[in-house]
């Protein structure tokens, strides 16, 4: 037996020596140390040896692991060193190259115009609420005293799942959930992604944001919306600028208006950017009507409100000066890393 360690040792020695990878010294220690070893092989024969020799043998056994063991440990730290020096010499630092910019992200635009509209009206007393992109038709358009012939509802405008489920056109559905809780009086603003079948191009896309606005409260009038969205137009836009009411039409609105601000580049004088009106449109607006306050639960002839709705993308079109909408999705860094 002593012969048989002795020849194990003097092999595991010779392969040792034969290395020159730490790869092969790892395979070494599995083939002489591992569970399926050399040393453990001889280790399960010590049943076959007579019991007043095992004490002798074990003691052999562990003395020639110990040996192994350590000119193995020894060699690989010594491999190791080799390849360390020779990855420093391979990899020299030129200490007076410039260092490597931490390049730090930043808010989209998007981000930042939203936050700003949500800053002005969370200043006036209103709560931002959230709802969910894909909605029912009922809340997307029913409750808003859209009937079911409406155009908007055909499948060329509107992106549907099923025939009762869709994905959203507008946050207006968010204000439907915020009323039939029936907690009163409501000032919410209801930002998030929408969803219509359009083509893209410079001014449009299948997927973009709105923010839209909606009271609910006891004499509530046009004036209350007036000077709501003139006081929110001066936060934006500057303290010089005006705004312009026009009529218009909106199925859940009644009545219903657009209202246009003057142009904050020339003043109201006309120039390119509002095309030589000295206005520019930037949301719709109006009272709510009487049959959506009833399909919310809510009595008109106690309650009234007024609503109103933009597109985000327009707000940051407008504040940055952007012609192209499609820019604020192209993930150019050249573009987004001017905000």
């Amino acid at each position: 037996m002593k012969e048989k360690l002795e020849q194990l040792k003097a092999e595991a020695l010779r392969q040792i020596e034969a290395s020159d990878a730490l790869e092969k010294l790892n395979d070494v220690r599995v083939s002489f140390l591992g569970k399926k070893g050399e040393l453990t092989s001889v280790l399960k024969g010590l049943k076959d040896v007579a019991p007043e020799e095992r004490p002798k043998v074990g003691q052999l056994v562990n003395e020639t692991r110990a040996q192994i063991e350590e000119v193995l440990e020894a060699a690989v730290k010594k491999m190791e060193k080799a390849a360390r020096e020779a990855q420093l010499k391979a990899e020299v630092i030129d200490v007076t190259l410039p260092a490597k910019k931490n390049e730090v992200g930043h808010r989209h635009p998007n981000t930042i115009a939203m936050e700003e509209v949500e800053r002005i009206f969370l200043g006036m007393g209103y709560e931002v609420v959230e709802g969910p992109d894909i909605e029912t038709d009922y809340y997307n358009f029913e409750a808003l005293n859209i009937p079911a012939d409406h155009p908007a509802k055909d499948e060329q405008d509107t992106f549907y799942i099923s025939g009762d489920i869709l994905l959203r056109t507008q946050t207006s559905g968010t204000q439907v959930h915020e009323m039939e809780k029936g907690k009163l009086p409501i000032r919410m603003l209801a930002p998030g992604r929408v969803f219509r079948s359009d083509e893209v191009d410079a001014t449009h896309s299948p997927s973009f944001h709105q923010i839209e606005g909606l009271v609910i409260d006891k004499h509530i009038t046009f004036a209350d919306l007036k000077g709501t969205l003139a006081e929110f137009a001066r936060e934006l836009f500057g303290e010089e600028t005006k705004v312009k009411f026009r009529p218009h039409h909106f199925n859940f609105t009644e009545p219903s208006a657009e209202m246009d601000v003057s142009c904050f580049k020339c003043g109201g004088s006309g120039c390119r950017f509002c095309k030589g009106s000295g206005w520019i449109e930037i949301l719709g607006c109006g009272m709510v009507h009487p049959n959506v306050l009833r399909m919310s639960k809510i009595d008109p002839e106690k309650y009234s409100g007024f609503a109103f709705g933009m597109g985000l993308e327009r707000i940051a079109l407008l504040k940055y000066e952007i012609d192209d909408m499609r820019l604020l999705y192209e993930n150019d860094v050249r573009f987004l890393k001017q905000f």
